[in-house]
């Protein structure tokens, strides 16, 4: 997606001539030093995935308020000699959603399904975009109840609920979108995280997954008549405002070169 931008905005902006983006396997325990050789090297910015957004937060000089809040950042920007720390996750969930859904996170309530990393960053950005409530769902409560105590700080006159996993949603707000932020579905023919049939009234699908592009969960929502869509606005919009941070070109402007790049290589 990234290099795909580079290649066109280069005809309108020959600063970026030199410019390129690259991927990189590093394990857990060698994230710090090679943070320090990538900027010793002058690299303008960096992309983390799991586990390292959680790991980077104490490798960072200045976090932005969405990846301090998610206590994860996904974006790094060359900071001197060190790196500011930013989370797009949250952006990209809601642009997507909006974008591909017609919905707005703001006074929609939610249905958040895991309570893991993905789900930390979605849960962060649906309270601070004001949901009209948020109900988590994770078959584990130990982790369920641990993300409640993170986000309670942050919740204000949000209310936040549990709901148990095979049980009947009784009680859930009108108009709700389920939100999966969970990993299951990534493997083909792999069950659906719950059944959209225990959650009346509900309005919207998404699934943050993207690749295979149609999961069990988005295969019923159809079924259901429910609207839906998979990730990967969520990933060309999040990448989209990655590329804004480095280089401050607008998001809205490279998002759709980044989409049919993305949709491209997924296809192939």
């Amino acid at each position: 997606m990234h290099n795909a931008v580079l290649a066109e905005m280069v005809q309108s902006y020959p600063r970026f001539a030199g410019w390129r983006y690259d991927a990189f396997d590093i394990e857990p325990g060698d994230l710090a030093p090679a943070l320090r050789r990538m900027g010793a090297l002058g690299f303008q910015g960096v992309n983390l995935t799991v586990p390292h957004k959680v790991l980077a937060v104490g490798m960072v000089t200045r976090l932005d308020v969405r990846a301090r809040d998610a206590g994860a950042v996904n974006t790094l920007l060359r900071d001197g000699d060190g790196w500011q720390g930013f989370n797009t996750d949250g952006y990209g969930l809601a642009t997507g959603i909006r974008l591909e859904l017609g919905i707005e996170l703001r006074n929609t309530p939610v249905v958040l399904l895991g309570a893991g990393g993905a789900a930390r960053g979605a849960a962060v950005e649906c309270l601070r975009s004001g949901c009209a409530g948020l109900w988590v769902l994770n078959r584990s409560r130990k982790n369920r109840d641990a993300l409640l105590a993170q986000l309670a700080p942050l919740a204000g006159k949000v209310p936040v609920r549990t709901l148990e996993a095979g049980a009947r949603a009784e009680g859930l707000a009108k108009g709700a979108i389920v939100i999966n932020a969970t990993s299951v579905g990534l493997r083909p023919g792999e069950p659906a995280p719950v059944d959209l049939s225990h959650f009346p009234g509900i309005a919207a699908v998404y699934d943050m997954i993207y690749n295979p592009p149609e999961t069990q969960l988005l295969a019923q929502a159809k079924a259901l008549g429910l609207p839906c869509a998979n990730g990967l606005g969520m990933l060309v919009h999040q990448g989209a405002k990655s590329f804004e941070i480095w280089t401050e070109l607008p998001a809205s402007e490279t998002a759709p070169i980044m989409r049919e790049a993305a949709a491209k290589a997924l296809g192939s």
